[in-house]
């Protein structure tokens, strides 16, 4: 049983994966108000006794690296990295923006990825598929809504943290060419965070638990 914790940003999310039959066992999402350190284990308890499970039923953790807040990628890392450390349990750390970008990834647009960030920033990844397999085109940037508009140059899906008005400004600029998902559809899953764990841990690819570390980049930071 594979536990995903995301406590990169303030939607943060639990599941719990059944590597055996493949499918996502529990799940939950919820906007924590900076509230990390007090809302997690509570729920994470909740979750496991739901489903007649413990903490020694767990095979493998898998955790949301960022970019995202540094208090909540710490707190969701420490608790991945203590108990793998402690129950000796592979551990894998994902990209946040390879979880959003994730479940767009079965149409064959191009995909921006984008996470909010302060001061006005984005956290942007572009995805896209070669030779038969989706990969992120380049580093994840930390940019604006106009610095960003101005690389795109061909039809495209826009998935995660938009709002109505970033919404607007993309189809200005891209016209019938963008494709903007709603809010419901581009939610930062847990589940899709623990697929994604498994299929590297399905490969043997598990990272080291005392060295795994978050991805912060230059500042400014993703707000909590």
């Amino acid at each position: 049983m594979l536990l995903a914790i995301d406590t990169a940003t303030r939607m943060a999310g639990l599941a719990l994966y059944d590597e055996a039959q493949g499918w996502v066992l529990g799940e939950e999402l919820w906007h924590s108000a900076n509230n990390h350190t007090v809302e997690l284990m509570p729920r994470l308890v909740r979750m496991l006794a739901l489903q007649g499970l413990d903490p020694g039923d767990l095979t493998g953790l898998v955790v949301s690296l960022g970019p995202g807040s540094f208090t909540g990628l710490r707190i969701g890392l420490s608790l991945a990295k203590g108990l793998a450390l402690a129950r000796h349990l592979p551990l894998v750390g994902i990209p946040s923006l390879d979880i959003v970008a994730e479940p767009h990834k079965p149409q064959s647009l191009p995909i921006w990825a984008v996470l909010r960030a302060g001061r006005g920033r984005i956290c942007a990844g572009n995805y896209a598929r070669y030779r038969g397999r989706w990969r992120r085109r380049g580093p994840m940037q930390l940019t604006t809504w106009d610095e960003l508009l101005q690389q795109v140059l061909e039809p495209a899906l826009f998935c995660g943290e938009i709002d109505d008005r970033e919404a607007g400004a993309i189809r200005r600029h891209l016209g019938d060419a963008a494709l903007v998902v709603s809010p419901a559809a581009t939610a930062r899953r847990a589940g899709y965070l623990a697929e994604l764990g498994w299929q590297r841990l399905a490969r043997g690819d598990a990272d080291d638990a005392e060295t795994l570390a978050p991805i912060y980049l230059p500042q400014p930071q993703i707000d909590a």
